[in-house]
């Protein structure tokens, strides 16, 4: 599975975009995060994405935008803990060690992502926290399965990689928006 993540920021032409990956199968989701964007901005963009492929969408922030368009899916973050009164799709959350993704996997989230696995490319100085060996252990113990997506320094070229270390898939932010 190939899911992206959104830029931080606004861009021109976004929906755009957004609509060209997951219509050229270039992504299976796209989680739009925009950290600090205002509700009515999280709504021009959702309104510039075909509306088909809204199933598609998973919201990191604005979860009653996702409730009222149909999203597919709300991403739970430090940021956002607590799920919109009567949501029925998909649940994602973040992990940030193999402790806290041991926790996440007894709950019933449709899959998690854990990073960073390797060097980020978008964020400066966020670094790898985990050898190749004790993500294979992680994988041999079960911790790591077809739930849980790799993030942080994953780029369309190391898919394969992160596949053969046990992930369900990954998950892409910088390699993505070049």
């Amino acid at each position: 599975m190939i899911l992206i993540i959104t830029k931080p920021v606004f861009f021109a032409g976004e929906g755009e975009r957004i609509g060209d990956m997951l219509m050229g199968d270039e992504a299976d989701k796209i989680h739009i995060r925009k950290p600090g964007a205002s509700m009515s901005e999280m709504e021009r963009l959702l309104q510039s994405i075909p509306s088909e492929l809204y199933p598609r969408l998973v919201m990191h922030d604005c979860f009653r935008l996702a409730v009222s368009y149909g999203v597919g899916g709300i991403h739970l973050n430090r940021r956002n803990t607590v799920l919109p009164c009567g949501w029925e799709g998909q649940v994602s959350i973040s992990c940030h060690s193999l402790e806290e993704l041991e926790e996440c996997r007894k709950k019933s989230y449709d899959y998690m992502s854990l990073s960073p696995i390797f060097d980020s490319i978008s964020k400066k100085g966020y670094h790898s926290m985990f050898t190749r060996e004790q993500l294979m252990e992680a994988r041999r113990k079960g911790i790591i399965d077809h739930r849980v997506m790799a993030l942080g320094g994953v780029t369309f070229a190391r898919v394969e990689e992160v596949m053969a270390m046990g992930f369900g898939g990954a998950m892409i932010l910088g390699d993505a928006w070049r």
